[in-house]
């Protein structure tokens, strides 16, 4: 066979692979590649023949032909891929295997998918608060978590769990970075939360993060809030009703959701006077099912809670 009748048969080959596996529907009509000149063509239109002529050669037509069917069918290729290790990622995440979790997205660090980026970071910090992580490789895992969230956000800035991830990582830097830099820091930590809640209402867990943000700097000791008013005209502050509003809104979007957002209604009641309220959501977070290591810190001191209050 001829290298051209070899070259006839592969592009054939290769167009009957490509339609059979196509969800493309083929359309009965006159036939499509011909060798022509654009000159017979149009002595045909004048003479009153219409049918459908190509002016140049059906190899280079086929080739681009099966060139645009392999890029779409890798197109649809690439995104059930990434949508097939997403739904693999948030099983895992379910499952509570936060190893294996890591592994399977620190193959996409370099990703330009957000999606993949802000679970990476996510990942990253539930491994490096895992009891058997190291002080060092907690350190490492943290600033990793923290590098993923931002590039999460910078690629795509509307992503309501990107703004999260990334109000969540750079406040847990700030544990690394010193006084002065935690403080300056949580002013990017609300606005981040903030932007999240917009992006996304429904999201119960970033509203019970700005929850905890309003009760750590409503609770904030005396001497810190000393440093934070020599270090800035204006630090931040904020009440227990204000940290008590975002709790129960939380709880309004998704009941009973965590363990640990019943555990904080409980203390704002408690800090706010309110004993028979504290009792109802301290005996709320006692009998929360403890499924994870948090879960049962959270009935441990639920429980110690309770006897403070003769409950």
């Amino acid at each position: 066979m001829g290298a051209l009748s070899k070259t006839w048969a592969l592009v054939l080959d290769l167009g009957t692979i490509l339609l059979s596996t196509s969800k493309h529907v083929v359309t009965k009509g006159p036939p499509r590649f011909h060798w022509r000149s654009y000159s017979k063509y149009l002595q045909r239109k004048a003479s009153g023949n219409t049918g459908f002529l190509f002016t140049f050669p059906v190899l280079p037509y086929l080739g681009y032909e099966a060139y645009r069917h392999i890029n779409c069918a890798g197109a649809v290729h690439a995104q059930c891929k990434v949508e097939e290790v997403i739904e693999q990622a948030d099983y895992l995440y379910g499952s509570g295997e936060t190893e294996k979790l890591y592994h399977l997205l620190v193959k996409y660090k370099d990703s330009d998918n957000a999606e993949f980026l802000w679970r990476l970071a996510r990942a990253s910090r539930d491994l490096a608060l895992l009891s058997s992580t190291s002080a060092e490789d907690k350190k490492r895992l943290m600033y990793e978590a923290f590098d993923y969230s931002r590039n999460a956000l910078e690629k795509n800035e509307s992503s309501s769990a990107a703004h999260k991830w990334y109000a969540i990582c750079i406040s847990d830097i700030g544990d690394y970075e010193g006084t002065k830099i935690k403080i300056g820091n949580a002013y990017v930590v609300k606005e981040h939360l903030q932007r999240a809640i917009e992006l996304n209402p429904k999201d119960a867990t970033a509203i019970h993060i700005l929850g905890l943000w309003c009760f750590a700097f409503a609770e904030l000791p005396w001497y810190q809030r000393k440093i934070a008013a020599i270090l800035f005209a204006s630090p931040p502050s904020s009440t227990y009703e204000e940290a008590l509003g975002y709790f129960l809104k939380a709880e309004e979007v998704d009941a009973n959701f965590y363990s640990k957002n019943l555990l904080m209604l409980g203390k704002s009641y408690m800090m706010l006077k309110d004993q028979k309220s504290s009792l109802l959501w301290l005996s709320k977070a006692k009998d929360y099912p403890a499924h994870t290591e948090e879960d049962k810190q959270i009935h441990k001191e639920a429980v110690e809670l309770l006897k403070t209050l003769g409950g």
